[in-house]
């Protein structure tokens, strides 16, 4: 399952959400969604109650829902029930609530817009430059990330092409990658920012957003010329385009007395205006 955690805002209350590349579904929080439904000061407690009451009954729909790990309030993911978009319709006619109807409609139209996003794939530009604004990112960092995402689905559809699986394979060369022009695997990247679950990309200042591009351009275009058959051969061409961008890194550094790799990340300095506790 290819993942991405997203929030989705009904009434100005948040809903933790998950969106499934491969099966193209959208799973709701479900303590989330009880908590907004019922007005709920602990809508776990609701839930549990309701899922005992609903085994009671013989319902299949407790047994259908699963659970997947979702960021809490300290930052920290733990494994919360979840549901699809149909499982939820069913779920709300078992809970009494005026905001039923409403969330119904604003249901389908989660599911709406991003069924448009699959169609025109501009708009989830569009969206991720919301997304990271009301984040408190500036613009110019915005406009580096996002090239950055482009950059790195062109690198993962060459990997792709050349037969490669995504998981290990690709983790191992985008480490090698990290390791060839930073000094550091992703793992210990993130430990050097002080970052635990979060994307380390979104922890990059301009400087290593640029650099990082450098290397994965770099590796896709030699990998295109070279067309490797074997995974060996990718882990070359990982380090060639790595070195690449260590090469610029290298020559930066010793130009400006500054280094490039930074343990800034966005909770400190890298967010213009970062988000109040209440965002």
């Amino acid at each position: 399952m290819t993942k991405k955690d997203a929030i989705k805002i009904f009434e100005e209350k948040k809903i933790r959400t998950v969106w499934d590349d491969e099966t193209e579904e959208w799973y709701f929080s479900i303590v989330d969604v009880v908590t907004v439904l019922t007005d709920s000061i602990d809508g776990r407690k609701y839930w549990n109650k309701l899922k005992q009451r609903l085994k009671a009954e013989g319902s299949e729909l407790v047994t259908d829902c699963h659970q997947l790990k979702m960021p809490a309030a300290d930052g920290k993911y733990y494994k919360t029930d979840v549901a699809t978009t149909e499982q939820l319709f069913r779920l709300i006619q078992s809970i009494p609530s005026p905001k039923a109807e409403p969330f119904k409609l604003w249901m389908a139209q989660v599911a709406k817009e991003r069924l448009d996003m699959l169609q025109d794939p501009e708009l989830s530009i569009y969206q991720a430059m919301e997304d990271y604004k009301r984040l408190g990112y500036s613009d110019n960092w915005i406009n580096q990330r996002l090239k950055s995402i482009e950059i790195r689905k062109e690198l993962t559809d060459e990997w792709k092409r050349g037969g490669l699986q995504e998981g290990i394979q690709f983790a191992t060369l985008t480490d090698i990658i990290y390791q060839t022009w930073a000094g550091k695997t992703a793992k210990e990247y993130k430990q050097f920012k002080g970052l635990k679950k979060e994307n380390l990309r979104d922890n990059m200042t301009n400087k290593e957003l640029v650099l990082n591009m450098l290397a994965e351009l770099s590796t896709k275009e030699i990998s295109t010329v070279r067309n490797p058959e074997t995974f060996n051969e990718h882990i070359d061409i990982a380090k060639q385009g790595g070195t690449v961008a260590k090469n610029a890194r290298m020559e930066l550094e010793e130009k400006t007395g500054q280094p490039v790799v930074s343990p800034l990340n966005a909770r400190n300095t890298l967010r213009v205006n970062p988000p109040s506790e209440e965002d």
